[in-house]
């Protein structure tokens, strides 16, 4: 998360986004769109996951889809996961998911407010 200039926490550094995409606001909301298809998608793999291979895969995706938007939480929680391969069914690597399930819910609920109002 990200502090912003009143104290509260950003699940997407807009700055970051910003930089990003060059200040075009057009491509900044098809650039959220995308991280939250992708999003969605890699963590139904990493459920669904049935090899090491699999499960770092989707985690990898989701670290760099997660870095160019700016949802840092989502990254580091992605980094977690995919350090987990090696033993993806323990208990670990699923609450480790779990923690990534919460942080992509909730930069995904902070995208659907900002496309609301776009």
């Amino acid at each position: 998360m990200t502090d912003d200039p009143s104290g509260h926490s950003s699940p997407v550094d807009l700055a970051h986004l910003a930089r990003q995409t060059f200040g075009d606001r057009d491509l900044e909301l098809e650039v959220l769109a995308l991280f939250e298809r992708q999003s969605r998608a890699m963590i139904e793999r990493l459920r669904q996951a049935t090899t090491a291979k699999d499960w770092a895969y989707a985690a990898h995706t989701l670290i760099g889809s997660a870095r160019g938007i700016g949802a840092f939480a989502v990254a580091e929680a992605a980094e977690a996961v995919e350090g987990a391969k090696l033993d993806y069914l323990s208990s670990q690597a699923i609450a480790e998911l779990e923690r990534l399930e919460a942080e992509v819910a909730e930069a995904n609920a902070f995208i659907a407010e900002l496309r609301k109002v776009a």
